[in-house]
């Protein structure tokens, strides 16, 4: 059967004026990333991801540290949603009292529930369906003796596996918080439908590694 692989970009930067730049710790990630799955013994891995620069950075080396040559196969359906146009719409955008990753991290919660509840004017679905629809593509395209790389975002992998698991809005949130950067979700596909088999896999950055664990 086909085995997609999703893996959340490299930590991003986080203080700077532009987010969507890997910092060198999420580059160092990256590449820890593609060695763990070269370990798995991918079978002829195609390698997609978004558009934005931290998944198309973080794709790049990803397939340096896994050995595998080519370029990423774009695709925008696997972006980010834009964390600063969902916190003006549902809450307010971050200042100094937010400025902390914990207390950002408690606005953009909010402001997730709000946008995924939100079933009339929010939007989620049509993000959450898309994404789910990239996937299910992908899987076709592969067949059963292949497996995919997809580099993406937190909200993406949150809004797949809260689909697959059919959770609630809270539960779709509570996935958002824990996807470490460039952890591993294992996704399935067979007779009986795609499932989920492992989410947010983070063994590459346990022991030795320990201080490259990283949520945002």
């Amino acid at each position: 059967m086909p085995v997609v692989h999703l893996v959340r970009h490299g930590q991003a930067s986080f203080e700077a004026e532009d987010y969507d730049v890997l910092s060198d710790l999420g580059r160092r990630q990256a590449e820890i990333a593609g060695a763990e799955l070269a370990r798995r013994g991918l079978r002829e891995p195609l390698v997609v991801c978004g558009t934005l620069s931290r998944q198309r950075d973080t794709a790049e080396l990803l397939m340096k540290g896994a050995g595998l040559d080519g370029r990423p196969r774009i695709d925008a359906r696997w972006n980010e949603y834009d964390h600063i146009e969902l916190l003006r719409r549902y809450g307010r955008e971050p200042d100094e009292s937010s400025a902390d990753r914990q207390g950002f991290q408690q606005l953009l919660d909010h402001a997730l529930t709000a946008w995924i509840s939100d079933v009339d004017h929010g939007g989620w679905e049509g993000f959450r369906t898309g994404a789910r629809t990239a996937l299910e593509e992908l899987i076709a395209e592969l067949g059963p003796g292949r497996d995919a790389v997809v580099v993406t975002s937190g909200g993406v992998l949150s809004a797949v596996c809260g689909s697959l698991l059919s959770a609630s809005p809270a539960g779709t949130v509570a996935l958002h918080k824990v996807v470490v950067n460039a952890a591993i979700t294992t996704i399935t596909a067979g007779r009986s439908g795609i499932g989920l088999l492992a989410f947010n896999d983070h063994a590459h950055f346990t022991g030795e590694r320990r201080a490259l664990l990283t949520y945002r």
